[in-house]
């Protein structure tokens, strides 16, 4: 299977399926000497993990990762001090499914023979034959988007210390808009969301909060403690979180990372209205990226514009748009261009429709993108399809587990994608303004 990899000198590629052993993603380019754990890459993965409340699916994986190389296990020498620390090899994360039930497994097996419409079960039947993995839909399952989170929380963690910070959040649900904000209060609130969820998520209080999972324990022992995982999770004594509390002291919504509390309320009611008719609904993410250098990116086929148009590959995204985006149908060139002017030795623009680039290349401006995400395929209703191996046509019966919208687990995927092109990126520009001013 090829296409399951993305980047120049910060090479991302996974594999691994969702009813496989698990997901797993091999990093080259991370440099050495950072130290990064377990428990920080899992802080991004809990924010997409399914099975949290009534806007998920209810499959209930935890999505621990387990950091398999990359680091050095001890000192390399006497006061070196560099155990835990990465060492330059490829870094590698592997997320068990621990979620696999055989009752599952067996419900894809009765309805396999029948593609769901708005999936990629007929299209990968007619690419792999009958060796298709399509329990679970495979490696087309959104379940591998998780390889691209716990990517993206060491792309971010990099990219941080070099100055330049990444944003996603909820812009759009079920029709629903959020209004505009200035993005120091965006990331407020955004910020307000991560502590609120991990500070209530059952998995990081039974795993990291009790230290179960230790950097220091070989491979073996964390895997002995997630071969206890449901054990120990029917022993833990779950947070509840008080919503009201929550929004009342933080000004958000608990289960919508939308910053506009209003506009949350508006959009949870909409998709459980959706959901209660069998039905699903879609949305918009807006990522923003500060602190970008001008002048990253490349002319002609490498343009930045188009490398952000590889977030299409975010299973469910249909659009990607940079800046005013389609919206510029709309204005005349003089509202569209961004006029700028010098002050105090620097320069500013009156505006940023483009988005924060010109010509594929960033003009030091906050890079702002938005994708458009579909309703989920997977429904509550009967749909018309085909026996893909009789070719008959059949009646889809209504599926029960399922995601009513998969916007609230998408905008961290989004993050992620985002920093990990950016960090080829801003590898690349290091790399060249070094050579031609060396």
């Amino acid at each position: 299977m090829l296409g399951c990899d993305i980047g120049t000198l910060f090479k991302v590629t996974v594999a691994g399926g969702s009813y496989q052993e698990g997901m797993m993603v091999h990093l080259q380019g991370v440099p050495p000497g950072m130290r990064i754990t377990e428990e920080e890459i899992y802080s991004d993965l809990l924010l997409r993990k399914p099975g949290q409340d009534e806007l998920t699916s209810p499959r209930k994986e935890p999505d621990i990762p387990i950091i398999y190389s990359g680091v050095n296990a001890a000192d390399t020498m006497e006061g070196a001090n560099n155990k835990g620390l990465t060492n330059g090899s490829p870094f590698v994360i592997l997320i068990p499914n621990l979620d696999r039930q055989a009752i599952h497994i067996e419900q894809y097996q009765r309805s396999n023979r029948f593609p769901r419409p708005g999936h990629a079960s007929y299209a990968s039947f007619q690419k792999y034959g009958m060796c298709d993995d399509s329990v679970g839909a495979g490696i087309f399952s959104g379940r591998y988007t998780c390889t691209i989170v716990a990517a993206g929380a060491l792309a971010k963690r990099i990219l941080r210390e070099h100055g330049i910070e990444v944003t996603a959040y909820i812009k759009e649900a079920a029709g629903i808009k959020a209004r505009e904000m200035p993005l120091d209060a965006i990331r407020e609130k955004v910020a307000a969301f991560r502590r609120v969820r991990r500070d209530h998520d059952p998995v990081y209080a039974a795993i990291y909060a009790r230290e179960r999972i230790r950097p220091e324990m070989r491979f073996l022992e964390k895997m002995a403690i997630l071969s206890q995982f449901e054990k120990i999770m029917a022993e833990n004594q779950v947070k509840v979180l008080d919503e009201q509390r929550v929004k009342e002291e933080h000004q958000i919504h608990p289960k919508l990372n939308c910053p506009d509390l209003e506009a949350a309320e508006e959009m949870y009611q909409r998709i459980i209205a959706i959901k209660e008719q069998g039905d699903s609904s879609g949305g918009v993410i807006e990522v923003q990226a500060t602190g970008l250098p001008a002048g990253m990116g490349e002319p002609v086929f490498r343009k930045l514009d188009g490398e952000l148009g590889r977030m299409l590959s975010i299973a469910a995204v249909k659009a990607v748009e940079i800046g005013a985006g389609v919206g510029v149908k709309d204005m005349t060139g003089s509202l569209c261009n961004d006029e700028m002017f010098a002050q105090g030795g620097k320069v500013s623009f009156g505006s940023n429709h483009a988005g924060g680039l010109a010509g594929g290349l960033t003009t030091g401006q906050t890079l702002i993108a938005r994708l458009t995400v579909k309703p989920t395929p997977t429904i509550g209703k009967d749909q018309r399809t085909i026996d893909k191996v009789s070719l008959e046509n059949v009646v889809l019966k209504a599926v029960t587990r399922r995601d009513p919208t998969i916007v609230p687990r998408v905008w961290p995927v989004v993050e992620g994608f985002l920093a990990i092109i950016l960090l080829d990126q801003y590898l690349q520009h290091l790399a060249y303004q070094t050579l031609w001013r060396s």
